[in-house]
């Protein structure tokens, strides 16, 4: 530098080049990575609350994404940070994942995974709307949509695994993060976790505060005249 910064008031200087835009673009990422989490986190807490008056289902729903991210997170670690399966899928590890990468994946791998998943809901809520208890419309709800999950689910692996064949490493990873995140959602997570915590929960899933109760739509177990009683799964009928 010039010996004259720091000595003469009022000189300022900066640093350009390739290192001063990759230590500008990582302080960024890790500053604004927060603010999205929370900020998509709690975007979905809200939404969720209101569509289906309840204050347990946007807490379990938005866990159970966080935890098919992280299930993502540590498949890209180890493929492409720890170097595993580097002669199988064609690249060569350089120790690191491009710092994009998983900050991309959140917020897509939460609008795919909270797409079919508010389906779901939607299926277990008319049933309960209808006369059922919580664990028969979890049951109901989750059979009558699992055709459709389970298409969507195998769509978007399909489409995510072609990244996988790319010759650059981010979107290798991306691809790869992708594909693993959706099917660890679409089995694990909707087909087994989902159901079992509402089941868990019972009729709490629909507990809402008094004085949240001007929130809009129908109060739980408020039967719909307009709809059809609908059978539990395997009862006769």
């Amino acid at each position: 530098m010039p010996q004259t910064l720091g000595k003469v008031r009022g000189i300022s200087y900066a640093v350009t080049g390739n290192t001063a835009t990759s230590h500008d673009w990582s302080t960024t990422l890790r500053a604004r990575m927060p603010v999205v989490f929370v900020a998509v986190a709690g975007l979905a807490f809200v939404v969720l609350m209101i569509a289906f008056r309840s204050v347990a289902l946007p807490l379990v729903s938005i866990a159970l994404n966080l935890l098919s991210v992280a299930g993502a997170y540590g498949v890209i670690t180890l493929i492409f940070q720890d170097g595993r399966l580097q002669g199988l899928l064609g690249f060569s590890s350089n120790g690191a994942i491009a710092q994009w990468v998983p900050l991309f994946m959140f917020v897509l791998l939460f609008g795919l995974s909270m797409d079919y998943h508010v389906c779901i809901l939607s299926r277990i809520r008319e049933r309960c709307n209808s006369g059922m208890r919580t664990a028969d419309a979890v049951t109901s709800g989750i059979a009558a949509d699992a055709g459709v999950v389970t298409s969507a689910a195998v769509i978007m692996v399909a489409v995510f695994s072609i990244f996988a064949t790319s010759s650059f490493v981010d979107v290798k990873t991306l691809g790869i993060g992708l594909a693993v995140a959706v099917l660890i959602d679409a089995t694990v997570v909707r087909g087994i976790l989902v159901p079992a915590a509402m089941a868990l929960l019972g009729e709490r899933c629909w507990y809402l505060p008094g004085w949240r109760d001007w929130l809009p739509g129908r109060h739980f177990h408020e039967t719909d005249k307009s709809l059809p009683a609908l059978p539990v799964l395997g009862s006769p009928g």
